[in-house]
């Protein structure tokens, strides 16, 4: 494999005419130096870590997660850049365990050499297996090189556990529109020549791109182009250059999860208006509704439960609407659960007290039950006392026995809670408490 950079031009990207043609519009617009990075505070702000390693010159290996165009490529040139270090790039969509091997010994070979450091940038590495990823421990423990990895998908997931705690994590945010915007004028001045864009073409793009800078550029530059030279890049123009969704959603990564996890949050805050929402930023994503259903059905006894039954049958009747009516009707089945499941009492009544039960078996193992109410249905059960002296319940009066239920040694126990939410079952159960002769 030939080497991605010479030793005088490791972090300098190629010129228009290196290669025949010139470089996307993206490419030409990368920044070089933290003073032209736009967006990223949190990590790049005055005396941030991140920032201050690489104003010092001493980078260490780290793992930069987020979204596409939000900086992970560039980042890590500026870091080569300041550490004055070789930069070797590869795709792990595109490379294997062969190519990250030339990449160590030519990091060897300057070590030894010229003592000069290399900054191994592996773009999507989250592709690379177990094996793959456990080749690269050696060389970031011995600091043969120092890896800069990128990924889309959440690194705590993806990522070797052994690899993870050998590098520091950052997370990038999608862009603000206004920083979007910023970039988008910028090139606009720079790189189209001869071409005017509107201020509403570039506040579209701006908007529309989801936090993705690269989206927003490569947008505009097709959009120049097939407007020609002394043409106007308008609204419209733009929008059929742009050609993608409003949001950016992956219903294999996080995405999926930060939605479903919005929603359900959303919908036990009792917000009707924040729950349709994230159920259509899910649907508009083109989330599986199966999906989504499921999700109710869990939610209507997880965070419902016996303050509102109904909310159970109306979950299910979603799922079951889903299933007969199928994409993309069944949104409005969705909807309407999702507002009910909304505007439904809440209570988590039935979780507590399953997992206060639950607790209670793990520490103390499961006792058996009393011998009347063991199984009496085989011959010879009786003999060994198995469901002798059973007392229903439906020879008393309201069906209600005072025959103890429970194992011996946890008469009395209590599990169940009922809440305000549930002020007619704590009634209810307050009787049958008395009848059976408890507290």
């Amino acid at each position: 494999m030939e080497r991605l950079f010479g030793s005088d031009d490791e972090a300098r990207p190629a010129r228009a005419s290196d290669s025949g043609r010139r470089a996307p519009l993206a490419v030409r617009m990368r920044p070089a130096t933290l003073d032209e990075f736009i967006g990223q505070e949190h990590l790049l702000g005055p005396a941030a870590p991140l920032r201050s390693a690489i104003e010092q010159g001493r980078p260490h290996s780290m793992i930069l997660y987020g979204p596409p165009g939000t900086g992970k490529t560039t980042l890590a040139r500026i870091v080569a850049s300041g550490a004055r270090a070789a930069f070797e790039e590869l795709s792990a969509v595109q490379v294997g365990r062969a190519e990250v091997r030339g990449v160590l010994e030519r990091a060897a070979h300057r070590r030894d050499t010229s003592g000069e450091p290399t900054i191994f940038f592996l773009d999507e590495i989250h592709r690379f297996n177990k094996a793959q990823q456990d080749a690269l421990l050696p060389a970031v423990e011995e600091g043969l090189v120092t890896l800069i990895g990128a990924t889309t998908e959440n690194p705590y997931f993806e990522v070797n556990g052994a690899l993870l705690s050998r590098t520091v994590i950052y997370e990038l945010e999608p862009l603000a529109d206004g920083q979007i915007e910023a970039l988008v004028r910028r090139a606009a001045e720079r790189e189209l020549a001869g071409v005017s864009v509107e201020p509403d073409a570039i506040a579209y793009l701006a908007e529309r791109a989801a936090g993705d800078a690269r989206a927003a550029l490569a947008a505009l530059e097709l959009a120049a182009q097939t407007a020609g030279e002394g043409a106007v890049v308008d609204v419209e123009r733009a929008e059929a250059a742009l050609q993608r969704p409003a949001i950016g959603y992956d219903k294999d990564g996080d995405r999926h999860y930060d939605a479903i996890s919005a929603w359900i949050k959303a919908t036990r805050a009792s917000d009707p208006d924040a729950s349709m929402y994230y159920l259509a930023v899910m649907l508009e994503g083109g989330e599986d509704p199966r999906f989504i259903a499921r999700r109710m059905i869990v939610l209507a006894s997880e965070d419902i439960g016996n303050a509102d039954p109904q909310a159970l049958s109306v979950a299910t009747a979603a799922a079951a609407a889903v299933d007969h009516v199928g994409v993309p009707e069944c949104q409005f089945n969705l909807a309407q659960a999702a507002i009910y499941l909304s505007l439904a009492p809440k209570s988590d009544a039935v979780k507590r007290a399953l997992g206060v039960v639950r607790g209670h078996i793990r520490e103390h193992g499961a006792s058996m039950p009393p011998a009347a109410l063991r199984s009496g249905s085989y011959p010879g059960a009786g003999s060994l006392g198995r469901g002798v002296d059973y007392d229903s319940p439906h020879a008393h009066p309201g069906h209600v026995s005072p025959q103890e239920v429970m194992p011996p040694g946890l008469e009395g126990a209590r599990f169940y809670e009922p809440d305000e939410a549930e002020s007619e079952l704590a009634a209810r159960l307050e009787q049958i408490r008395r009848a059976r002769g408890g507290s």
